[in-house]
């Protein structure tokens, strides 16, 4: 289940998927129907009454056609990255002439088990759509992903540790500094090879 941060995550989630479903004028019906997830379920997410795992807000998300970060930062914190995205675009020959850099803070962390921690480092972008995070695995936790949106793909880097990853049925090995690219729009998977292993996932979606 999603912890780490608490009741902060699951009072996330409920709002951001609630919003999310009012957006698409989805009933409960409809969203189990488009995410493989139950109705009840997914009410019970709504209400705050349960946390899902990180599977599982990713099969919501991929049968919402959103990004997975779109789920973790609040409502408010979510409008604003969309504004300030569009507010760049039209701003381009201002924003050329500042010297000014903004430090951003990872934003979220979410553990799915004692074995699985994620932190948002870059929430999804709408200007480039891509979307950041870091991982860490933990106790040779194998961590199965089914298949995201069509075009999705994942850039992994390992930061510490050996890392497995599993696509088109084969498992791959990578160590520290090496990377590779995933076709996230069929199943998956990730293996903690050394008892720890930190990695960078980058998220980009099709535009």
């Amino acid at each position: 289940m999603l912890e780490g941060s608490g009741s902060k995550i699951t009072h996330n989630v409920a709002q951001n998927l609630r919003r999310l479903r009012g957006e698409r004028k989805l009933s409960l019906d409809s969203a189990s129907q488009l995410t493989g997830v139950s109705k009840a379920m997914l009410g019970q997410i709504e209400r705050g009454e349960s946390s899902p795992t990180i599977a599982t807000l990713w099969k919501i998300a991929t049968g919402l056609q959103c990004s997975f970060s779109s789920f973790l930062g609040s409502t408010a914190a979510t409008h604003a990255n969309s504004q300030e995205s569009s507010q760049e675009t039209s701003n381009e020959t201002s924003n050329e002439t500042s010297n000014e850099t903004s430090v951003l803070q990872p934003q979220v962390e979410l553990i799915a088990d004692p074995n699985m921690q994620v932190v948002t480092l870059f929430p999804f972008d709408p200007l480039t759509s891509f979307e950041v995070f870091e991982l860490v695995l933990s106790q040779h936790h194998e961590q199965h992903s089914t298949a995201h949106q069509a075009g999705v793909t994942e850039r992994i880097h390992v930061i510490s540790g050996e890392l497995s990853v599993m696509q088109n049925g084969q498992w791959e090995t990578l160590k520290v500094g090496e990377q590779c690219v995933l076709a996230a729009d069929q199943a998956h998977a990730y293996r903690d090879d050394a008892g720890e292993t930190r990695f960078i996932a980058i998220i980009h979606y099709p535009q």
